[in-house]
């Protein structure tokens, strides 16, 4: 082995062994119904363990459910991570109404949607280049019912208005 392939064997090593940045989905909420369809935001929690900012070059999503593949895209430039801290990442997602429909006679009895949420963040690493950090999140979007769209309330925001009139009786 010459004296080039051993110093490429150690940097390689070198770089092996360097800590990481970690990312979780710390959760997924439904943002809102539109024309274009669905938004769905998930909020990413991203730890850097370096001394300098880290720029994400892109989050690239997919959302699927049942095996199939509803939504992808990509979110270019988002921004860059704090220095040896904790960034809190917005990851906006878009499901167009097409996959919503085909994914209503997979919705069983419980009326919600099993689904999968695999993100890739794209990291500028010096010396190294682009590295991806794959996160998934597996979760359920309860569906919207029928009262639910037309101004009635659920039980739990009954119960909830109950204990408020309740509040209100003992401070009068």
């Amino acid at each position: 082995m010459d004296l080039l392939e051993q110093a490429r064997n150690f940097v390689a090593k070198k770089i092996e062994d360097l800590p990481k940045p970690e990312a979780t989905v710390v959760d997924v909420d439904l943002k809102g119904v539109g024309f274009d369809g669905l938004r769905l935001l998930a909020k990413v929690s991203v730890a850097n363990p370096y001394g300098v900012a880290i720029p994400i070059c892109e989050i690239a999503y997919t959302v699927k459910s049942a095996g199939r593949c509803v939504a992808s895209g990509s979110i270019p430039d988002p921004g860059s991570l704090a220095a040896n801290d904790k960034t809190g990442l917005d990851v906006a997602v878009k499901v167009p109404h097409s996959a919503v429909v085909s994914l209503i006679r997979d919705v069983g009895a419980d009326w919600d949607v099993d689904y999968v949420l695999e993100l890739g963040l794209i990291i500028d690493l010096p010396i190294v280049g682009n590295i991806t950090i794959p996160v998934s999140y597996k979760g359920e979007m309860k569906l919207p019912t029928f009262s639910d769209m037309f101004g009635g309330k659920s039980a739990e925001e009954a119960a909830a208005e109950e204990v408020e009139k309740e509040k209100m009786k003992e401070k009068i």
